[in-house]
């Protein structure tokens, strides 16, 4: 091999190498961070209702150690909450020693036919309890029944449904989102100083996220004279959508001096957006969202975000307790919110580690 090949094929390895090694650091920077705290109860208000029993609902009694279980997740993992969520279950899963083979795992790629889909086939493939995150509050009365026609208890995580807890499903274990709404306008009124119009970025329809945190973010701002919600449009909680609502609220109503985004991913959207039209996110235009994904922590280590409210996706541990006290006999309340962090300029460096 001649000298000048041998110098092109050294520098095209090298060069492989290098971007092998960029890419790889880059997968690690964005991956969540699997050390942050798990969800745990509130202690305020870890349960709500009667409660629900083994003995009242007619379930067989299954050793949850030796169980399948099966997960249902709603929406494809682009998102850093639906990464960690996952992540979290398959986590928990081979802390308990589950065999691979043990847990089900499908992903309805935000397809609620195909979430309804994969939930029977799970059924099917043996899942003798199951752990659902829907993707929206209505139209999974279908797999529900399903399970129910073959005793298969239902723990929902992270989105309500509007089925019936005990009788369709065993219970939610989730976030207060109108909880979540309302100190989302605290801390705008905070970084605001009382003072501003506000846009805000709808997540998806169809759930009660959304709903939730719209409200009470709304009728906590109300209280605020001084703050005047001018725009409110549909992101669908997703970062691409989100920066290109942004661009449009720019235009329809430069007046904006803050944004409420209902998730971290359009949140970081938008100031993709504001920075593009030569405005400084952060200062000019306030930004407070819902979620802790280290993206958005970190923007507001940086200078250029100001708050998030934590909605901890780190559902694994609680979820698979939760079946464990059901199968032992002990009573399910039919809610388990769960306690939630929050990020702002003064603990957003040192709390890095906990965010996803």
């Amino acid at each position: 091999m001649s000298l000048p090949i041998r110098r092109t094929l050294l520098l095209v390895t090298g060069l492989a190498l290098a971007l092998t090694a960029c890419t790889s650091r880059e997968t690690q920077q964005s991956a969540p961070s699997g050390a942050g705290p798990a969800a745990s109860a509130a202690p305020s208000q870890a349960a709500t209702g009667p409660g629900c029993a083994r003995e009242k609902t007619g379930y067989p009694q299954v050793d949850v150690k030796n169980a399948v279980i099966g997960f249902s997740q709603s929406e494809k993992e682009a998102n850093p909450f639906r990464i960690a969520e996952t992540q979290s279950i398959k986590d928990e899963a081979a802390k308990l020693g589950f065999p691979a083979d043990k847990l089900l795992v499908t992903n309805a790629q935000s397809d609620l036919n195909k979430q309804v889909s994969d939930i029977k086939s799970l059924l099917d493939r043996g899942a003798q309890l199951l752990i659902v995150a829907p993707l929206n509050s209505d139209g999974l009365q279908p797999a529900l029944d399903a399970a129910k026609a073959k005793k298969v208890p239902v723990i929902t995580i992270d989105r309500k449904v509007t089925s019936q807890p005990c009788a369709d499903y065993l219970t939610f274990i989730g976030s207060n989102f109108v909880e979540q709404g309302k100190r989302a306008a605290q801390e705008m009124v905070k970084a605001t100083g009382g003072t501003g119009k506000v846009a805000i970025l709808l997540g998806a329809s169809g759930n009660n996220v959304t709903t939730d945190r719209t409200k009470g973010f709304k009728d906590e701002i109300a209280t605020t004279a001084g703050i005047q919600i001018v725009a409110e449009q549909t992101g669908e909680f997703d970062r691409s959508k989100g920066q290109a609502v942004m661009e449009q609220l720019i235009q329809s109503n430069p007046e904006i001096t803050a944004v409420y985004a209902e998730n971290d991913e359009m949140g970081i959207g938008a100031v993709t957006a504001l920075k593009a039209a030569g405005k400084t996110p952060g200062k000019d235009v306030k930004i407070v969202s819902i979620d802790g994904t280290r993206n958005a922590v970190q923007l507001i280590a940086d200078g250029s975000y100001n708050a998030v409210i934590e909605s901890n996706p780190r559902f694994g541990p609680l979820a698979f307790s939760t079946l464990a006290d059901f199968a032992a006999g002990k009573e399910i309340p039919p809610t388990v919110v769960i306690s939630d962090d929050q990020y702002d300029s003064a603990n957003a460096a040192q709390k890095l580690g906990n965010a996803y």
